[in-house]
């Protein structure tokens, strides 16, 4: 089992609850940025700690080097949070996810489009293969 697994699990039902209250106050229809910043200030007023931006180092073939990689939103270092409000989310937004919770080695992944009229049929949880497994 990853160790920030049982972390990042429980969080994840923290930030769904702080989604489905921005959800429920501006409804679907706006712009991306608009609810990734409003989600951000619901976690904090829940006590949640996020960060948007960090760096990650990346290997290729003997080079070694340090990248700023903008998340949407990095959950107490162990839950990648990836805000959409499109009409239909694609193969590569899930894509897109799981390549940042590899490059952090982060267990779970929450992607939330904000798009839904009901945010729960937005709402897919990715966890890096065999991070619940004992």
């Amino acid at each position: 089992m990853h160790p920030e697994y049982g972390r990042a699990h429980r969080w994840t039902s923290v930030v769904i609850g702080a989604a489905i209250e921005v959800h429920r106050e501006k409804g679907p229809g706006l712009l991306e940025s608009i609810y990734q910043k409003c989600l951000r200030h619901e976690l904090s007023l829940r006590g949640v700690p996020t960060h948007g931006e960090v760096q990650v180092p990346i290997s290729y073939q003997g080079l070694v080097f340090d990248e700023p990689l903008r998340l949407d939103l990095l959950v107490d270092h162990c839950l990648i949070i990836e805000v959409k409000a499109v009409e239909k989310t694609q193969p590569i937004h899930l894509a897109q996810l799981l390549s940042y919770m590899r490059l952090l080695n982060a267990p779970v992944g929450l992607l939330i489009n904000f798009h839904e009229l009901v945010l729960k049929d937005g709402i897919r949880r990715l966890t890096l293969r065999g991070a619940d497994q004992p």
